[in-house]
């Protein structure tokens, strides 16, 4: 059985077995020591597995790709084409978010009484969530720069560890070829030892999704899905637009790569994405995928790729936004056309700026919700479902940056497998 089909076995069957649980078993103490104790700690080996090898393979393949490129004013055309793509694609994320929130109105569904309820049961975790701190303006740009890149790999500041190594590969095409060919000898070895990894953690990967999926459907409130039911399929169609809409049809286009091939060959990267609910932990499948399914070539995935776990969050963009318009409708809080663009810009910067980690984007919503009048302490409405739209989000996160990959290499003349 091929390596994607385990995956997606592992995920329905870790789906089926937890909903199951949950019915007969309810929240039982022996149930929750399964999930505590097996289940959980299964997942957790897959995915620390993964964001083990994140911070070697970004300066790895960052370094090498920026030093294959050579061409100072290559770098930058394939830089300029990626950031814009990035902001084209997720402010059409958001705008299809907020264009579904004021069509179907999810937030005028809910009573009064459940409202009190939510905001009381998930107070606390609201209060941790945003209390882990987010703050966006000025300095956010200036942190780009770090101190300590080492400081900054540990602390998991992906977009300091991606500027140092930026910056490394152009020192690197700036040096003589006999001086820097011992470096990039180390950096195509370094790179090799990681995809080996990446190897031995696909491997668990049909084990590890079952034990998160597990764990998820266990815990996952169903009364609170219930009260939430309009919310949760309102984004979920967002999602749904952004990802079989937008990003299937410019692959199509742009690319040149059938509809239906673009996302068979995505499976494996799909299912690890809505598994693990992290852009960070996808990316060496992400990089996989571009290379061996697509033929984009690996100074293009590797430069473009790392950068869009980091910057490019078109389904964070479009959950902001529709939490942003829910929230405000739930709240009787009128949002004026100017509000809803100031929305829309803020959940692309701020997507830009949120964790490529589970729940990454939650601290940064709060700035959004409070800059245009809606109550911050909202947030706590929407926990008991964010998980799961965590898990579903990060699928168009990371199928928006293999968009890029295939659209760039395109553009860039490669000839790609697949493609028309």
């Amino acid at each position: 059985m091929k390596l994607h089909n385990k995956i997606l076995l592992g995920l329905v069957g870790g789906a089926a077995a937890g909903v199951a649980s949950k019915l007969m078993l309810g929240q039982s103490p022996e149930l929750m020591w399964v999930v505590d104790k097996v289940a959980t700690p299964i997942g957790q080996v897959f995915l620390r597995m993964l964001f083990m090898i994140v911070v070697p393979l970004i300066f790895g393949s960052v370094t090498l790709g920026v030093a294959s490129l050579g061409d100072l004013s290559r770098i930058g055309r394939i830089g300029g084409k990626a950031m814009g793509f990035f902001l084209l694609t997720t402010a059409a994320a958001a705008t299809i978010g907020l264009t579904l929130v004021n069509a179907i109105g999810p937030g005028k569904s809910i009573a009064p009484e459940v409202r009190t309820q939510l905001l009381a049961e998930y107070a606390g975790e609201a209060t941790a969530r945003v209390g882990a701190g987010a703050t966006f303006g000025v300095e956010t740009f200036v942190n780009i720069v770090p101190r300590n890149p080492v400081d900054s790999a540990a602390r998991g500041d992906m977009l300091g560890l991606i500027f140092f190594s930026l910056i490394f590969g152009v020192a690197l095409t700036q040096l003589s070829k006999d001086k820097a060919q011992p470096i990039l000898a180390v950096l195509e070895g370094l790179v090799e030892v990681v995809t080996r990894i990446i190897g031995y953690a696909m491997r668990l990967a049909p084990y590890g999704v079952a034990g998160l999926i597990f764990g998820v459907t266990v815990r996952f409130g169903a009364e609170v899905l219930q009260s939430l039911a309009m919310y949760v399929v309102t984004v979920l169609a967002g999602l749904a637009l952004q990802l079989f809409g937008v990003t299937g049809l410019l692959a199509r286009f742009l690319a040149g790569i059938p509809y239906g091939t673009f996302f068979s060959k995505c499976r494996s990267l799909m299912v690890t994405a809505f598994s693990t609910s992290s852009s960070n932990a996808s990316l060496p499948e992400n990089i996989r995928t571009a290379e061996e399914q697509f033929g984009v070539p690996r100074e293009i995935a590797s430069f473009v790729l790392p950068l869009g776990a980091t910057m490019n969050m078109n389904g964070t963009a479009l959950f902001e936004g529709m939490t942003v318009l829910f929230l405000a409708q739930v709240f009787g809080v009128e949002l004026s056309l100017t509000s809803q663009i100031i929305v829309v810009v803020m959940s692309v910067i701020t997507a830009i700026g949120a964790a490529g980690v589970p729940g990454g984007s939650i601290p940064l919503l709060v700035l959004i919700l409070e800059t245009v009048g809606v109550p911050g302490e909202g947030i706590a409405l929407i926990l008991g479902v964010d998980r799961i739209l965590d898990m579903s989000r990060t699928v168009p996160n990371v199928m928006g940056d293999q968009l890029t990959a295939v659209v760039i290499a395109r553009s860039e003349g490669a000839t790609l497998k697949l493609a028309d």
